[in-house]
């Protein structure tokens, strides 16, 4: 099978390819850049060099020639591709926000100023979030666009999942402190995440307003079957990759004390049954702490289960790589659930420790 990157040179659409390269039901690749359209993709990214042999392209003798389009493109852009691949049914995975919203125009043009430009083609696309929408995938029979989640709301969503489809939360505020790697920023430059700038310093940015609250907050509803109140409030930390995401979520009752250790290991066994057939979700055993590095470079998204002292609120800690699970890992999961291929296919590597 073919596959096709449009904007294989940023840096979620270079994982792209550096991670199709080994995908076993993979056999060609056809990349499109703008910026480097006629450029070979080995020129732009020696680390590809004897691995991936490819010009690239326009966008539209991608979509001509692949069996299935990822679009790794800027917010607002890739409806046109969109349009292009249903009509000639084949599968597009879009990495931007421009899907993430099915038809629910008004908050997409609230947060991200731009109106749909076929209102029709978000009836067919479906929010890529594989352990939430699998079933609803695999029912479009390939004929699908997928709205791949932003790499925070992934780490979110599936730490606080299981405590709310449960009935675990209360009525108060879910709070949300995340923190991204570098990466996070895109490959163009700017001063925030210029070198001198972002070493040696954590930094909070877009406090109260990041476009990833009502992502989440959509999601933490439709699981949930009511809206949840949310706060959240994005970092940006000194590494290359990762998402680390602090979810504190009330509980409905408060527990006393001397209980708090019970209580703790019977939310610990819900989330371990929960997530026990998914490939990708690793509960981690009860008193370990998830930790990005130990999922670097991988499709797994690593969780770990606290209470605080009082026994009122429940301490996730949810991470992941946010080039992989966070953007290209996920965009891949999601392809070989719309395609039939095994879920784990061309992502199954051990996490990079180093």
């Amino acid at each position: 099978m073919k596959t096709g990157v449009i904007g294989a040179t940023g840096y979620a659409g270079v994982e792209l390819v550096r991670l199709l390269t080994e995908h076993p039901n993979v056999d060609g690749l056809e990349l499109s850049s703008v910026s480097y359209e006629g450029v070979r993709i080995e020129d732009v990214y020696p680390n590809l060099f004897k691995k991936v042999s490819a010009e690239l392209k326009k966008a539209d003798a991608v979509i001509e020639t692949a069996d299935v389009v990822f679009s790794s493109l800027p917010h607002g852009v890739g409806e046109v591709f969109a349009k292009a691949c249903i009509e000639c049914d084949k599968p597009f995975i879009d990495l931007s926000a421009d899907f993430r919203f099915g038809n629910d125009e008004a908050t997409f043009s609230l947060w991200y100023g731009k109106s749909y430009q076929y209102p029709e083609l978000h009836g067919l696309s479906v929010y890529g979030l594989p352990e939430l929408n699998r079933q609803t995938m695999k029912a479009k029979n390939g004929k699908v666009i997928v709205g791949n989640p932003g790499c925070y709301p992934t780490a979110v969503i599936l730490g606080a999942m299981p405590a709310l489809a449960k009935g675990l939360a209360g009525t108060g505020t879910i709070i949300v402190d995340a923190a991204s790697g570098i990466t996070g920023g895109g490959r163009d430059p700017t001063r925030a995440y210029h070198f001198p700038e972002c070493a040696d310093a954590m930094s909070p940015y877009k406090v109260g307003c990041h476009r990833h609250t009502p992502e989440i907050a959509c999601n933490f509803a439709a699981i949930a079957g009511r809206a949840m109140p949310l706060v959240f409030t994005p970092h940006l930390a000194p590494m290359n990759r990762g998402i680390l995401a602090t979810i504190y979520i009330p509980l409905v009752d408060v527990l006393p004390s001397k209980e708090i250790t019970v209580k703790t290991a019977e939310i610990h066994a819900l989330y371990t049954e929960f997530y026990k057939d998914e490939p990708f979700i690793r509960v981690l055993p009860l008193g370990s702490v998830a930790v990005t590095n130990r999922v670097r470079q991988s499709n797994f998204c690593d969780i770990s289960i606290h209470l605080d002292q009082t026994g009122s609120t429940l301490i996730v800690i949810s991470v992941i790589d946010n080039m992989v699970k966070g953007a290209a890992g996920q965009a891949i999961q999601n392809m070989n659930i719309v395609c039939g291929f095994a879920e784990d296919a061309g992502l199954s590597a051990v996490p990079s420790l180093f």
